[in-house]
């Protein structure tokens, strides 16, 4: 195998082994030593790819990161309305969370006070940009009511999802998670959406869910 991509491979089983144990452990509670055991590597090995914790971190935070705005590219891509895409988006990121550790122990590192290193900005700020966006074009196209304050709102959306994965982490399995974003949207959609058009996003809050369990 050539030596850059085992490199590569190993760099990558130390990622995924810190992402499980950060978000099983918290990662105060982690060490690179646990770090080492669990991804079995070397210490040396782990050294070469990262001189501390804190770059373990933030290399977890980047992914997660690049994952969900991928994710929110994607759904641009397809041209569905930003309503549809900010649903679409959640739901994505929820399945990514039940798929791998990384997402979830970036959301773990991101409430936890670990520090985000510029220029990578802050997750609840992405998010919180990303939902005025979407939140400002659903106003224009008539799938929000017009007097909503968006900037309230996206507050809150952020709150919202952001505290769904964090409770549910805390409460029940992760595989939960599909359930309680459908469960987040059935509530915003009767407080954002005019009545002639919310029945057709209940629906989608529905299939979305449905077929995040199935994928």
């Amino acid at each position: 195998m050539p030596r850059q991509l085992r490199a590569e491979q190993t760099r990558t089983t130390i990622i995924t082994a810190a992402a499980d144990l950060f978000d099983r452990h918290g990662y105060e509670s982690t060490s690179l030593s646990d770090i080492v055991e669990h991804a079995q590597v070397t210490k040396g090995a782990l050294y070469f790819h990262f001189a501390a914790k804190e770059d373990l971190a933030q290399a977890i935070m980047e992914l997660q990161s690049r994952a969900s705005r991928r994710v929110a590219s994607e759904m641009d891509a397809r041209g569905y309305s930003c309503l549809e895409a900010l649903m679409r988006t959640t739901f994505g990121v929820a399945r990514l969370s039940v798929e791998g550790p990384i997402p979830r122990a970036g959301l773990r590192l991101a409430t936890g006070g670990v520090a985000v290193r510029s220029p990578l900005q802050h997750p609840f700020t992405e998010w919180l940009e990303f939902a005025s966006r979407k939140l400002l074009g659903a106003v224009k196209e008539s799938d929000v009511h017009p007097d909503v304050d968006i900037d309230a709102a996206a507050h809150s959306f952020v709150c919202f999802f952001i505290g769904t994965r964090v409770v549910g982490r805390s409460l029940e399995p992760v595989a939960r998670q599909p359930r309680r974003v459908a469960e987040m949207w059935h509530i915003l959609i009767r407080g954002l959406v005019p009545v002639p058009r919310r029945a057709r996003y209940l629906t989608l809050a529905t299939q979305l869910e449905r077929e995040a369990r199935t994928v």
